[in-house]
C-alpha cells in the first residue's frame, strides 16, 4: 500500500514504550492490598521465583529473562536459607522450636536482666 504525504504514517510497534512510563510520588496500591489481584497473590505466594522473574525482567528491560531472575532468586533463596538456619543453630537456636520454644529452652520461661559490674559511680 502506497502512502501519500499527507495521510499518517503508520506506527510500528517496537516492544519499548514512546513514551518513558514515569509516575512519581505514592504507590498506587498500598502493602496489603494483594487481595485486589488474588491470581497475582496466588503465584506471588506459592511461585515468588515467577513474580520475582517477571518483575526482574520488566525492571532491567528484558536484559535478563524471566526464567534466569527467577532461578537466580531461587537459587539466593536456597543459600540464605540454609546459612540463617545454620548460624542460628550455631548461635544456640533451633529454629524447628520457633521463638517461644527457643524463649523456653533458653531461660526456663524466666526472664531476668543481665547483672552488672557493681553500682554506678559519678
Amino acid at each position: 500500500m502506497q502512502y501519500s504525504s499527507n495521510m499518517p504514517q503508520p506506527e510500528y510497534a517496537t516492544g519499548v514504550p514512546a513514551h518513558p512510563i514515569i509516575t512519581p510520588g505514592q504507590w498506587s496500591t498500598g502493602l496489603c492490598d494483594c487481595g485486589k489481584d488474588v491470581p497475582n497473590c496466588c503465584l506471588t505466594c506459592w511461585c515468588p521465583c515467577i513474580s520475582f522473574g517477571r518483575i526482574a525482567e520488566v525492571v532491567d528491560k528484558g536484559t535478563t529473562s524471566c526464567g534466569v531472575s527467577g532461578a537466580l532468586y531461587s537459587i539466593l533463596c536456597l543459600f540464605t536459607g540454609c546459612e540463617c538456619y545454620r548460624e542460628l543453630k550455631y548461635r544456640g537456636f533451633e529454629p524447628s522450636l520457633g521463638w517461644q520454644g527457643n524463649l523456653a529452652s533458653h531461660n526456663q520461661g524466666i526472664v531476668m536482666p543481665p547483672i552488672g559490674p557493681g553500682e554506678m559511680k559519678r
